[in-house]
């Protein structure tokens, strides 16, 4: 089970009398709540046009399911964070079973490899890699080899009695 869910936030500004009907704007958000998705909405709206909560409102708020949950699948995320330093953006490839456990694991790799955190992450697309040779990371390709094995090896066999007359082979 993950964290974050996906959500699909659609609001607009508040109808006047000189704008009957307002332009809608639509966002993909992934969140740990309808409240925090609701937020993030208008924190990113207010960056992107003159709009803010107090002189809008909330259309429609849609939890979005993933539609093949037990395959797995290779996502490609562009993102934007804030570090130390400045703002950064950046490219990363996650293999995961659904879009919000790959989120979920995009936030805690930024947590730990570049102390990011959720408030200075800022998720700009991601996409499903279809093809294989869309892949760019070395990781990830890797692990799209077409006869992968996961050898296990020295393997001890378990003996019956305590004492053997012979030494086990672990080879």
């Amino acid at each position: 089970m993950t964290r974050f869910s996906e959500y699909q936030v659609i609001g607009r500004r508040l109808p006047t009398a000189t704008d009957p009907t307002p332009k809608l704007f639509r966002m993909r958000i992934f969140a740990p709540s309808e409240i925090v998705a609701k937020s993030r909405f208008w924190y990113f709206l207010r960056q992107l046009n003159k709009a803010k909560a107090a002189t809008g409102e909330i259309v429609a708020v849609n939890k979005i399911a993933e539609k093949r949950p037990l395959k797995v699948k290779n996502f490609g995320v562009w993102l934007r964070y804030d570090s130390h330093t400045g703002t950064h953006n950046m490219y990363r490839e996650m293999r995961e079973l659904s879009r919000a456990a790959a989120i979920d694991r995009l936030y805690q790799e930024m947590g730990s490899k570049h102390r990011a955190r959720f408030r200075s992450i800022q998720v700009i697309r991601m996409v499903e890699i279809e093809k294989t040779t869309d892949v760019k990371r070395a990781y990830i390709k890797q692990l799209l080899e077409k006869d992968l094995r996961f050898p296990l090896p020295h393997r001890v066999a378990k003996t019956r009695s305590t004492f053997t007359a012979t030494r086990p082979q672990t080879f």
